[in-house]
């Protein structure tokens, strides 16, 4: 009997490869399902959750809104910053008042940090471009200022970008020990409860595996670093895979709830109904 093949998309990112190390490996077997990984940038993995193409996919939290109806969140596999979140850096400017009226290349336009930044900014024009186009783009001096995502939220500093605003810094100060959720891992509900929750069982089973096998885990994480070395590949993986992204639970639901309101009450989502994590 030959097994059922589940399409499970994730980013080339160190933190979704730590994630899924279990799997891709083979060390986490799921019985009579042969997964087949699909490695794509987020925007692209947004844009196919949008057209229900995969099983199985991360997407930003600011897509879910536009694809719940066919897909659930996951329990398992958000990523969610603690105190830390997508940073604007300039080589020029210090302060969000001296941004008003320039322009921020931001991320895409389905990003968590594109949401954020409209969310709580105010007189700022923004493009979206490419995020591993930004920090170029803006030495250049073709942008004003960049929203970073990955690993150039703590590389930045080292290239010579000052830091404006961390978003999840401000996420902090305003909603206290609520996470700042970023990205999620959704499942289709066309497969049905049980198979929605075997699998997600399955990816939580692979983030653990990742955790008590670092030693192996970690390099097969940093293929996809971009550069950076091991000990800030460690850094950046262990800020984004945390305990929150084993079981977000009640805190990290309340997080999304809270995010997904105020981008509602913005108009810049649609509203979400009740949220049930599988």
């Amino acid at each position: 009997m030959n097994d059922r093949i589940i399409h499970v998309g994730h980013s080339p990112d160190p933190d979704d490869a730590f994630m899924f190390y279990g799997l891709s490996s083979g060390k986490v077997k799921l019985e009579g399902i042969t997964i087949e990984h699909r490695l794509e940038d987020i925007q692209t993995l947004n844009q196919r959750a949008m057209n229900r193409e995969l099983e199985v996919t991360a997407i930003s939290a600011h897509a879910y809104p536009s694809v719940a109806t066919d897909y659930w969140i996951m329990a398992t596999g958000a990523s969610m910053g603690e105190g830390y979140g997508p940073v604007i850096v300039s080589k020029k400017y210090k302060s969000l008042e001296e941004l008003k009226g320039k322009t921020v290349a931001t991320p895409g336009k389905l990003t968590t940090a594109t949401l954020l930044f409209k969310i709580f900014t105010d007189g700022i024009a923004h493009t979206d471009i490419p995020f591993d186009q930004i920090m170029p783009r803006v030495a250049s001096g073709e942008f004003d200022a960049g929203l970073l995502i990955h690993e150039g939220q703590i590389t930045y500093e080292a290239d010579g970008f000052k830091k404006i605003l961390d978003f999840g810094e401000l996420w902090k100060e305003r909603y206290g020990t609520l996470p700042l959720p970023l990205g999620l891992d959704v499942v289709r509900k066309d497969l049905g409860e049980q198979l929605a929750r075997l699998l997600s069982d399955g990816l939580k089973k692979s983030i653990h595996y990742g955790y008590t096998h670092q030693e192996e885990a970690i390099p097969y994480s940093l293929q996809y670093g971009r550069g950076i070395d091991g000990k800030l590949g460690a850094q950046f993986v262990k800020m984004y895979v945390n305990e929150l992204t084993i079981d977000m639970g009640q805190r990290g639901k309340t997080a999304l709830e809270t995010l997904f309101r105020l981008g509602s009450e913005k108009k810049l989502i649609p509203p979400v109904p009740s949220i049930e994590l599988f």
